[in-house]
């Protein structure tokens, strides 16, 4: 292709990894509480910023500028000194995705970190530790000249931010209620905290696919070439998230959306390193991988390491940055357009493999040491981690002064386990099978007769609690029994359905808040037995949560309009 249309595409795939920006800020905000939804937006886009300012001072300057013995760029200040000779497109290219880069730690330190400690941390990021080792790779460092291939950032980026999540997070420790200790302090106990938006973080990860053509592809240097990438980077995520439906499916019974949606993203990471130098086969191969590694590292971190990453950033870019640094050196073909010289282990060749994992090795101890002193240091002098009473009211309020994310549309939202164990989504509506009916001890308690002192008639308040989408078929029952008038509030109830376990990314769910309907009515001529009745005939299904009735005496009811009293208040409503 031309040099202009070359440059134009260019700078286009720089604008679609900077909109990756808004797909990380939607898949964190929805994969967490909404108590916390405005500390998270302010994150991803402060990162951004403020990655930008050092990255004009240092960073760009440490990745691309005049090699010096292999291991950094030359500092120096040519966007200052030398504007009019300066390479702006690589610039803006080279910061956007130095801005992804230190945008994956926040999704595994989200919820209790201190926005400062965020600032500081992600700064250190885009200004040393992201630009040297990418210097090492891109920038004509020892790496490049070793053989190391890395085309879109497997390696430079995913596994690095994915390593100094792992790390901040275990520096960080657990949410509060996130794991349960025995009385040695042995964790005997992993809790799920739910995503308190899905459809956000689910238009997260379609944001993320888009703009991952854009990562992918914006360096591809011929028509062919992109084309070929732009294959690689469909397929990879789309079988990873077939694969991990499919494994989710039989190992907790029912496709995990969640972690289907992280996935997608498993496989766009795997497929970044080598998207230039596979075929499809090659492409599939990794998918499947990144599908299945996907669950196994939050597991992993769940139950065997017991780090809490609340949004799946380590399983997702540190385990399939890995991977798919390491797959270079095993599906690499020189049937790829554009590849002459990568020629993986499955394809006669083994020294591009070795390669690899030097290059995978070098980078973790690179990251590992240098992000573990910038949290020490960070920890020890303005502190890593808000307060106890922040972290449960939600780093919203006392972070930035913000009540609450959504204004006026307001979601219920779960307490969390700070406090107390939350249910299982609740069961399906339906008539329930016979072996899992929950068996019924029929008792009929008298009805008592209390007549109100104003009218002499008797007047029962009766309160139905039932799932909402039951409302409709009570509300026809009652009215064909003469109830007309009824008062409906939403409610939350909590309760679990044992024997019929939900998991949420592979963690059991104990505990919910479920909607409910409640529904008033207050009678007199109506039989309260009739009433009784004929709501137990419209809710039963057999299952746990079908609802619970509640009958009361009344003294008296009064029309504040008319000020009619007793029976005669109620004639028009009943």
């Amino acid at each position: 292709m031309t040099s202009e249309i070359f440059s134009v595409w260019f700078l286009m795939g720089a604008a679609l990894v900077f909109w990756m920006q808004a797909g990380f800020a939607m898949v964190e905000t929805g994969f967490t509480r909404a108590k916390n939804a405005g500390n998270i937006l302010m994150k991803n886009l402060m990162d951004f910023c403020i990655g930008t300012g050092v990255f004009i001072l240092i960073g760009f300057s440490f990745l691309l500028g005049e090699d010096l013995l292999g291991f950094i760029g030359k500092p120096g200040f040519d966007i200052f000194t030398n504007y009019a000779n300066f390479d702006w497109s690589n610039f803006v290219f080279n910061l956007v995705f130095c801005a992804t880069t230190a945008t994956i730690v926040s999704g595994a330190m989200a919820e209790r970190t201190k926005f400062l400690s965020y600032c500081i941390y992600s700064g250190v990021i885009s200004a040393l530790v992201y630009p040297i080792e990418a210097h090492w790779i891109w920038g004509g460092g020892w790496l490049s000249q070793l053989g190391f291939h890395d085309f879109a950032g497997s390696c430079a980026i995913h596994m690095v931010g994915g390593l100094s999540a792992l790390i901040g997070a275990k520096l960080l420790g657990p949410r509060i209620g996130k794991f349960e200790k025995d009385a040695s302090g042995k964790i005997v106990k992993v809790n799920a905290f739910p995503g308190h938006n899905i459809p956000l973080g689910c238009l997260g990860v379609f944001i993320l696919w888009f703009g991952w053509y854009g990562f992918n592809g914006a360096a591809a240097t011929s028509v062919e070439q992109l084309g070929s990438i732009f294959l690689t980077t469909t397929v990879s995520p789309a079988i990873a998230t077939v694969t991990c439906m499919i494994f989710t499916w039989v190992k907790y019974g029912k496709p995990d959306v969640s972690m289907c949606l992280n996935a997608s993203l498993a496989g766009l990471v795997a497929i970044t390193a080598g998207c230039d130098v596979t075929d499809c086969l090659g492409a599939t191969i990794i998918g499947i991988v990144a599908g299945l590694l996907c669950p196994f590292g939050v597991w992993v971190l769940d139950y065997k390491l017991h780090v809490d990453d609340p949004v799946g950033a380590v399983a997702v870019h540190f385990c399939n940055g890995i991977w798919g640094t390491i797959a270079v050196g095993l599906f690499a073909t020189t049937t790829a357009p554009g590849n002459d010289s990568f020629t993986g282990l499955f394809y006669g060749g083994i020294a591009l493999l070795a390669k690899q994992l030097l290059g995978v090795l070098t980078v973790c101890a690179w990251t590992a040491v240098t992000i573990t002193i910038v949290f020490l240091l960070i920890r020890a002098t303005v502190g890593l981690r808000v307060t106890r009473e922040e972290e449960i009211m939600g780093l919203d309020l006392p972070e930035h002064g913000l009540a609450n994310a959504y204004a006026d549309f307001v979601p219920a939202i779960n307490t969390s386990l700070e406090s107390a164990d939350l249910s299982v989504a609740p069961a399906p509506f339906g008539p329930a099978a016979v072996d899992e009916a929950v068996p019924v001890v029929v008792h009929h308690a008298p009805v008592k007769t209390v007549k109100a002192e104003s009218t002499g008639v008797k007047m029962t308040k009766v309160e139905i609690v039932c799932k909402q989408a039951a409302f409709d078929t009570l509300k026809n029952a009652l009215m064909s029994v003469g109830i007309t008038g009824m008062t409906v509030t939403n409610v939350l109830g909590c309760g679990i359905q044992k024997g019929k376990p939900e998991y949420y990314r592979g963690t059991l769910v104990e505990a919910n808040l479920l909607p409910k309907v409640q529904v008033e009515v207050v009678i007199s001529k109506v039989p309260v037995r009739t009433v009784i009745e004929t709501a137990k005939k419209a809710l039963y299904t057999g299952h746990i949560g079908d609802g619970k009735i509640f009958v009361y005496d009344v003294e008296n009811v009064i029309k504040v309009r008319t000020g009619e009293e007793g029976y005669d208040a109620l004639q028009d409503v009943e």
